[in-house]
């Protein structure tokens, strides 16, 4: 099994002197002079302080019938996105047309938590729910055309971003599952380690992943060895979803339920920079003085081939990092 991953493609570029992540208050890249032409308004705290505040307004609104999930864009066809929803759909929408899904797949019998297109394959994508399936479907049917049993809660599904028969999952019964599709029946590896679920999995490289627990920590695998080469740990993750993303070979981010985004280098365990959103007034952005304890960073991306990292947290608010 493990020669399998023989002929995968892996890079580790030696780049980046000494980093620290600060947070631009750009607000999506909207900068002050935009501001003070009339995009938003300037008003000043107790403290005397001016505080740039700008209306934010989506270009497109789809409403769906049950709570999202999960969200993830074709990378090929760029209008089409594909959410999971809590009634347990997979929705395919265009972005460029009327609010109207094009293609509801309704095959999962509980909520599902995760969907992703194919990086391989523009017709392809995968679902994976509380019904301990995962369902491989394509954007020209309306049933699935395979389903993968698990033993437990799906909480995560990956595909493989240069092998496209190649996909991962993480589950409620710990461990992180691979599959080559055309062998669905017999798993390429299971890999044990993490305590607690396995809430979010993401390919660093083509063979090696990064998945995260509400063990309070992230787990780095090597998809040859099948072995674990480190684990990251600092962060708080127990009970929320908190996110998970990658950059490059290199940079690992979540967030965290002390309210606080965290970002790993891969050789170091523990963190190399972190961000404290602290409690922030939602319209002005200004830092209250008290902390509460209930916030948690609860999403985490980054900008393709950047250095810059989406950040949110469950009061809502959004924050636009950049490692310099």
């Amino acid at each position: 099994q493990a020669d399998t991953w023989n002929g995968l493609a892996h890079t580790a570029q030696q780049r980046r002197q000494r980093q620290k992540l600060v947070a631009r208050q750009d607000w999506w890249n909207r900068d002050v002079e935009e501001n003070s032409n009339g995009v938003g308004d300037s008003s000043t705290t107790d403290a005397g302080a001016s505080v740039v505040t700008a209306l934010q307004y989506p270009t497109v609104e789809f409403t769906n019938r049950s709570k999202i999930s999960c969200l993830s864009f074709n990378p090929y066809i760029k209008s089409q996105l594909a959410c999971s929803d809590y009634d347990g759909t997979v929705s395919l929408w265009d972005v460029s047309a009327s609010g109207t899904p094009i293609l509801n797949l309704g095959e999962h019998e509980k909520r599902t938590w995760s969907v992703d297109f194919s990086h391989v394959d523009p017709t392809r994508l995968c679902s994976g729910s509380d019904d301990g399936k995962v369902k491989i479907w394509t954007t020209n049917k309306r049933s699935s055309v395979m389903t993968i049993e698990g033993k437990a809660n799906v909480c995560c599904v990956r595909f493989n971003p240069l092998h496209g028969n190649v996909l991962i999952f993480g589950s409620a019964d710990h461990n992180v599952h691979c599959f080559d599709l055309r062998n669905p029946k017999q798993p390429l590896s299971v890999l044990r380690g993490h305590r607690k679920a396995v809430s979010y999995t993401r390919f660093l490289t083509p063979d090696e992943i990064i998945s995260a627990s509400t063990d309070s920590s992230l787990k780095l695998w090597n998809m040859r060895t099948q072995e674990c080469v480190r684990t990251f740990s600092g962060h708080t993750n127990e009970k929320n979803f908190v996110g998970l993303t990658t950059s490059g070979s290199e940079w690992i981010a979540c967030g965290s339920e002390n309210n606080t985004m965290y970002s790993y280098y891969r050789n170091l365990s523990h963190p190399a920079v972190t961000h404290k959103f602290g409690n922030c007034n939602p319209v002005t952005g200004v830092e209250q003085p008290e902390d509460d304890p209930s916030l948690f960073v609860s999403a985490v991306c980054w900008k393709n081939k950047t250095n810059t990292l989406l950040s949110a947290n469950s009061q809502g608010i959004i924050k636009v990092l950049e490692l310099v």
